[in-house]
């Protein structure tokens, strides 16, 4: 697709750098978030145009990247009162970035179907730190024709980027894996734990253990963190909760079991009402201590 024009909505944590990137690959780029306050700081470093709404964004877009909270977001800016579908071009696509429900993609999905519109539920993994160097996986559902015209825009900021599958499949492997993360980091947690209260140096132990089987990329980036009592950064408890609501969900629909996923579920949800909702999700060794 050349001289497009791409709308990025959602200038949050995983967003703002993620517009970044686009605006450093020279794409004509047009932003909108609720806070104009981040719009300002973000054009203080980027090139980009400042959207007054998210009308005024879809009325200048080729293609639609958003990157918001939940599904009732989703709702409001493509569906709502106000809602954008309605104002986009036709042959226009819609990125969505957002970890939701398959339901509403493929909601989405359907609805844009006809009237000549793509979407692709795109959700990411990587961190805060995957989208500031550009390094996210993207895990898309939907049609190849609409993939692959939109790859080179995902690849602005994603380093390994698949098409898993029909409308949903997307938002179905980023549940697959947050189940796999909710298991991982609460091993790490008791592992680290246990050698602490051993009087082992972790230091060595982490030194060896990260080169064998338990190596993982939750080891490699959380666990000094972890030890050090650092969780004010990454990914916030409260949204890791809401992701894991939407696999018990989505679960229950399928009649799978997720044993282990229920307990580290429990736990974030102590995290989350007893201590900090915005601790980073390493934050369940705490409850060891």
């Amino acid at each position: 697709m050349k001289n497009i024009k791409i709308g990025f909505i959602g200038l949050g944590v995983m967003g703002y750098p993620m517009a970044g990137h686009l605006s450093k690959n020279n794409y004509e780029l047009y932003i909108y978030n609720r806070t104009q306050s981040k719009m300002d700081d973000w054009l203080e470093i980027y090139k980009g145009n400042k959207c007054k709404s998210i009308k005024e964004l879809a009325k200048n877009s080729d293609v639609v990247i958003s990157c918001v909270g939940r599904d009732d977001d989703l709702i409001e800016i493509y569906d709502g009162n106000d809602g954008i579908i309605q104002l986009l071009k036709p042959g226009s696509i819609i990125i969505d970035h957002t970890t939701a429900s398959a339901k509403i993609a493929k909601y989405f999905y359907e609805k844009c179907k006809k009237i000549n519109l793509g979407f692709i539920d795109a959700p990411v993994s990587g961190g805060q730190a995957g989208a500031e160097n550009g390094t996210l996986s993207v895990m898309a559902g939907g049609d190849r024709n609409d993939f692959e015209r939109v790859l080179k825009i995902m690849s602005s900021y994603g380093k390994k980027i698949n098409l898993i599958g029909d409308s949903g499949s997307g938002q179905i492997c980023k549940m697959v894996n947050q189940i796999c993360i909710a298991g991982l980091v609460q091993g790490l947690s008791e592992a680290l734990s246990f050698g602490k209260k051993s009087n082992l140096d972790m230091s060595k132990v982490l030194e060896v253990i990260s080169k064998g089987a338990a190596q993982s990329w939750q080891m490699d980036n959380r666990a000094k963190t972890m030890l050090n009592d650092e969780f004010d950064f990454g990914f916030a408890v409260n949204w890791m909760c809401k992701d894991l609501d939407i696999c018990f969900d989505h679960a229950q629909s399928i009649n799978a079991k997720l044993p282990i996923t229920e307990i580290v579920k429990k736990n974030y949800e102590i995290i989350r009402d007893s201590h900090n909702s915005r601790w980073d999700t390493s934050s369940l060794i705490k409850l060891l201590s």
